[in-house]
Formats: C-alpha cells, structure tokens, sequence
C-alpha cells in the first residue's frame, strides 16, 4: 500500500485483536495487525496515486450496473482467524458485503484484492499479506501493481486450491481479471504515471 514503512510495536506481550480495533478505530493513522504486532503505515508515491485514480475509474466503471463494487483502501480485511487485518489498496467484493461487526470497517469476504508495490512494500505484500489473504475463502484473485515499472501480476485460486500466476509488462497489452470477467488495459491502469524517479 503505497510507501510504506512497517514499525512494530514496542510492547513486550502481543496485542490481542480486540485491543488493536480499540486504538486503530479512533486512530487519525492506518495501522495493520498481524499475529500480535501492530505495523503503521505512511505515505504514497505519486506513482501509486495515479495508479489508484485510473483503477478505481476503470473497475468502477466497468461494474456499474453489476452486483460487485470496488472499495477503497479505508475499509479494512479481516482473516477468518482474526490473526490479522490489512488494509489493501482497493478490493473487490460481489453480493451483499460481510462485516465483522457493527461498525461496519472491516470486510470479511473481498473476491479481488488489489496491492500497488513500491520497493518498500514488494516483499511484504507479496509473501506475507498473501499468505494472510488466502485464509479467507471468499479470496479468487490477488492483483500486484507494480508502481516503479509496467509490469503486472495476477494470482487465481483454482478449484483444487492452488494457485496460477500470470504477469504481462507489455505496456499495450491487457490483464483480465477473471472474478468479474473483466479486461483492464495497461495503458489506462498506467495513464499519466511518470517513473522518472525511479531508482
């Protein structure tokens, strides 16, 4: 989720997931929960906000009239252990939304789950949020956006439970999320974005 720097919490004991929703749900600032550490989250490249703008419009735009609906990255995920809760960058929920309670900011059932990388998140949202994403059954397709090149990747669960991987970085070409039967361009996801100051 764009440039984000993961402090862990200094407590000695973990912090049980009710106590994380207590300090996270008056908290000006987006904190994640993972097994007992709380990790803070800060900042987003230009890159990363323009490849959000021209997702939302693309995907929003494409579902209109259809019973699925992109959310932003305000609204939390919960694993069925509660053994984390994540913010993505955007998701994709199909049917009537499942909420952990009556506060109504944490989703249960995301279909789609949409990470933009930076270099300071690649790792982290590759192989740890995934493999917290996965617990949750609802949970088909996992889309990383590279915000740094044109380069994308999709992870599908299969009926067998495993997962294919499929990746373009033709900057003409198109990706498909196969959810919601939908096509996204590359060129649209990457419009306006500059990756001058990459290092």
């Amino acid at each position: 989720m764009g440039e984000i720097f993961v402090m862990a919490t200094t407590e000695k004991k973990p912090v049980t997931p009710q106590e994380y929703l207590k300090r996270e749900r008056p908290s000006k600032n987006k904190h994640e929960y993972f097994d007992g550490t709380i990790t803070a989250l800060a900042g987003a490249s230009m890159a990363h906000n323009d490849i959000t703008i021209n997702l939302f419009g693309e995907v929003r735009n494409f579902l209109k009239g259809k019973p699925c609906r992109i959310l932003p990255n305000d609204m939390r995920v919960s694993s069925p252990t509660r053994n984390a809760y994540m913010y993505p960058d955007a998701m994709i929920v199909c049917g009537t939304p499942e909420l952990e309670d009556d506060k109504f900011d944490t989703l249960k059932n995301p279909v789609v789950i949409f990470e933009i990388l930076s270099p300071s998140t690649r790792e982290h949202d590759r192989v740890t949020k995934f493999g917290y994403y996965r617990q949750i059954p609802s949970f088909r397709e996992y889309v990383l956006i590279d915000s740094t090149a044109c380069f994308v990747e999709i992870s599908r669960r299969q009926v067998d439970g495993s997962w294919e991987f499929e990746a373009t970085a033709d900057p003409f070409g198109h990706i498909f999320i196969s959810s919601i039967h939908c096509p996204l361009s590359m060129e649209e996801l990457y419009s306006n974005v500059s990756f001058a100051t990459k290092k």
